[in-house]
């Protein structure tokens, strides 16, 4: 279980300068491109709002989406298509999520977290496993969520993994409860079977 990292009452400024330092520090490094990966939902884009601000070489980082519905990028639902409005002015690149691509190693994986315990599309009924061969897959949530009631492909629990950290913004005292079981390892949730797997730091923004 890895050492959880968990910062109350987390403005979405201070989340921004969280992953503003991550990616400043990697650029600097070295001349490597660098990948991280951003969830979708409406908790995430005003962070990413604040995110875009920050003056470095944004052409040396490409964005992934964790996890995106089936539909068209210029549909309401898509995550793509808000992402690549903000990441792309400013210089970055935006992956498109298909089974097809070849996922990299990632600075930073940002994830949201269902009531349920999903994490990207990995919901329960698809039954997400550590050690799935698949970097990406095409799954149907049961229930479908009645607001965006379509197939997700998203990337699997390997390839989440396959990163320097995690971070989670988890708001809401349901979700949080669920987060924290899941951290003790209560539960055998999307979740909770990443966060027993992990073995880099997860920081946690409430």
């Amino acid at each position: 279980m890895p050492d959880i990292d968990i910062i109350e009452n987390a403005g979405d400024d201070t989340i921004a300068t969280f992953i503003e330092a991550i990616l400043r520090s990697k650029l600097t490094e070295s001349d490597a491109p660098v990948a991280i990966s951003v969830p979708g939902g409406s908790t995430p884009f005003p962070i990413m709002r604040e995110l875009v601000k920050a003056d470095f070489e944004w052409s040396r980082v490409t964005v992934w989406p964790g996890d995106d519905r089936v539909v068209p990028e210029d549909h309401e639902a898509s995550n793509t298509g808000k992402i690549r409005a903000l990441f792309e002015p400013v210089g970055a690149h935006v992956a498109t999520l298909t089974v097809m691509e070849q996922v990299p190693h990632f600075a930073l994986v940002w994830l949201g977290m269902g009531a349920d315990g999903h994490i990207a599309s990995l919901f329960p009924n698809t039954d997400p496993q550590v050690d799935d061969d698949a970097p990406i897959r095409r799954l149907t949530p049961d229930p479908l969520p009645p607001e965006a009631p379509f197939d997700r492909v998203t990337l699997t629990i390997p390839s989440l993994l396959d990163s320097d950290a995690l971070m989670f913004v988890i708001r809401g005292d349901d979700k949080r409860a669920v987060f924290d079981g899941a951290a003790e390892g209560e539960s055998d949730l999307p979740v909770a079977r990443l966060l027993g797997a992990a073995r880099q730091q997860v920081t946690c923004f409430t």
